[in-house]
């Protein structure tokens, strides 16, 4: 029997892949709602363009009869609105896809990308930028923001490389070890970032806070150029390695049994996962609870078969994020919330349901094994 139709059978015995109907024009209907949702937020905002003069102006650019953007909407349309969509799709698709992996890991739904602590050292590595190296005059002459992202993206590294040393054994991950290593990490960073706003002045203060809340703000095409590639590889090997991935859902032992190189699978789930999450908050802070939210409403909706999973989370992901960042930059014009502040708004109620409805269902199953 080959590893994918052992995968298959012994997914079926287990119950792991949802036996519902055909989840495709599920997933169909929210890549067209996704594509509706940067329609209608590309045309928000100080300036306003209707979604038909925006259809239009792309009917126009293939060469039809139709009426395009005048040159000021257009300008704003291409420089500031479409590579932001662009940027909050990617963001929201790669947090997702990384809240997949993470939760397969662990085999635990509760889990997110922030879990390990990469989001807290990236927040530390751009926090000490902004009080310390630009006022020491580091890496002058090139662009605050690319040093802050820099900076971002080393504190990440940093911290996947402790992970990584702590975790790993002759075994390969112990997920436990990297479960613990990620909170005293995670508390480290704050004590940190708690250094770093004890010493800053006002104007880094603000500029701290708005970066550690996470904000698509500096969103530009450049930006997408260094997200695209991080979100395919990811993309790319999470779905290649689709039942592989189901295989770890019936735990280390079974997915061994089955012929699956488990020690290698975990270390290169672990590396993408941390790659993806060090590129995003370096691109544009800490925004948390899409990767626990995104991935958890796809596997109520579809199940948890990782070839329907995957592209589900992944649309869900990228909906929620231009969602809350339409919201972000519209709801307090012309100032701008936060987007990790809706995002938390969102994640943490769910986030307690969650830990309420696996109590129930502990119970439940506690009660069945004495009956």
């Amino acid at each position: 029997m080959s590893f994918a139709s052992g995968v298959v059978s012994a997914i079926g015995r287990r119950r792991l892949v949802s036996p519902r109907h055909n989840p495709w024009p599920l997933i169909v209907l929210v890549l067209v709602l996704l594509v509706a949702a940067a329609v209608i937020a590309t045309g928000i905002g100080a300036v306003e363009i209707e979604p038909g003069r925006i259809v239009s102006h792309g009917l126009a650019w293939l060469g039809l009869p139709y009426p395009g953007l005048s040159d000021f909407e257009a300008a704003v349309f291409f420089s500031i609105r479409l590579p932001r969509t662009l940027v909050a799709i990617l963001v929201g698709a790669t947090l997702a896809v990384a809240g997949v992996l993470m939760q397969t890991f662990f085999r635990n739904p509760l889990a997110e990308p922030s879990l390990v602590g990469v989001a807290s050292g990236g927040a530390l590595g751009a926090v000490a930028w902004i009080v310390l190296g630009a006022s020491a005059g580091i890496w002058t002459g090139i662009s605050p923001q690319f040093a802050l992202s820099v900076a971002a993206f080393i504190g990440s590294a940093i911290v996947c490389g402790a992970i990584l040393l702590i975790s790993g054994d002759e075994d390969g991950i112990d997920s436990t070890k990297m479960l613990l290593s990620g909170i005293a990490i995670n508390a480290i960073a704050g004590a940190g970032i708690g250094l770093m706003t004890f010493i800053a002045d006002d104007a880094q203060l603000r500029d701290m806070t708005f970066w550690i809340m996470g904000s698509l703000s500096a969103a530009s095409w450049q930006q997408l150029w260094v997200l695209a590639p991080v979100f395919v590889c990811t993309m790319a090997f999470a779905y290649w390695f689709a039942l592989p991935l189901n295989a770890l859902l019936l735990g280390d032992g079974a997915a061994h049994y089955l012929g699956l190189n488990v020690r290698l699978v975990k270390l290169a789930v672990i590396c993408l996962t941390c790659l993806a999450s060090a590129t995003v908050v370096a691109m544009c802070g800490v925004i948390g609870f899409v990767g626990l939210i995104a991935p958890h409403a796809a596997r109520l909706l579809v199940g948890p078969d990782h070839r329907v999973l995957l592209p589900l989370s992944l649309l869900l992901g990228a909906l929620l994020m231009v969602g809350a960042d339409t919201v972000a930059r519209t709801i307090v014009s012309p100032s701008e919330l936060p987007i990790g502040i809706l995002t938390a708004l969102a994640g943490g109620p769910v986030f307690l349901w969650l830990l309420r409805r696996k109590s129930t269902h502990a119970r439940n199953d506690r009660g069945s094994n004495h009956a």
